[in-house]
């Protein structure tokens, strides 16, 4: 038997033990989530379509390890008009192991691991110290919004001399942890060394 769910948007066709990666869910390695979303249960002509969800219905799945895709590269550039922009993503995912489906209200034989009122980043320790003292305004930094500033500044970085003295390992860093691409790092920094000068 085999059932279609919906998670993070979008739809999935699965049957007990398949493994899959969908967008990033709660809970942690080894916990048992549950999936009431689902859209269609069965085989063949006994299939039930749900309207939009099937009654009674419910996927269970274990979590077998969270982790990001590959960085996907954004580049913008506007001709003539010395313009150019690029931005690094890597979104968050889950891979889980689909453990049982279930139909007509029937419970699980393992219990769900309680579902987080808020939807929360992963906990854990900023990249770098933040100097003391009053920080800059990063958003002054060609490249820097006001969002990405606040995404900085969360990880500890909040002056531009702190950026001028980035070294390629720091690059590194941040590039494997944040949406930034090294390219993009590397220009902050030199942008970041005048600014630095001047203040």
């Amino acid at each position: 038997m085999f059932a279609v769910i919906k998670t993070g948007g979008k739809q999935y066709r699965v049957a007990a033990n398949d493994e899959l990666t969908v967008e990033r869910t709660g809970g942690e390695i080894g916990d048992i989530i549950e999936f009431a979303e689902v859209l269609m249960v069965g085989v063949g002509a006994d299939a039930t379509i749900g309207a939009p969800f099937v009654q009674g219905a419910l996927v269970t799945a274990e979590v077998v390890e969270h982790g990001r895709a590959r960085k996907v590269i954004a580049f913008k550039k506007r001709r003539r008009q010395n313009s150019k922009r690029t931005r690094g993503h890597r979104q968050h995912q889950t891979v889980i192991r689909i453990a049982e489906i279930l139909t007509e209200g029937k419970k699980p034989s393992k219990k769900a691991a309680a579902k987080p009122e808020t939807k929360a980043a992963p906990a854990a320790g900023t990249l770098f110290n933040a100097p003391q003292g009053a920080g800059d305004d990063l958003t002054v930094i060609k490249g820097i919004g006001p969002k990405a500033a606040e995404q900085l500044n969360e990880q500890g970085i909040t002056t531009f001399a702190q950026i001028a003295a980035f070294t390629d390992a720091d690059i590194a860093k941040i590039d494997e942890a944040m949406p930034f691409s090294a390219a993009q790092i590397e220009d902050w920094r030199e942008q970041a060394k005048a600014l630095a000068e001047n203040n």
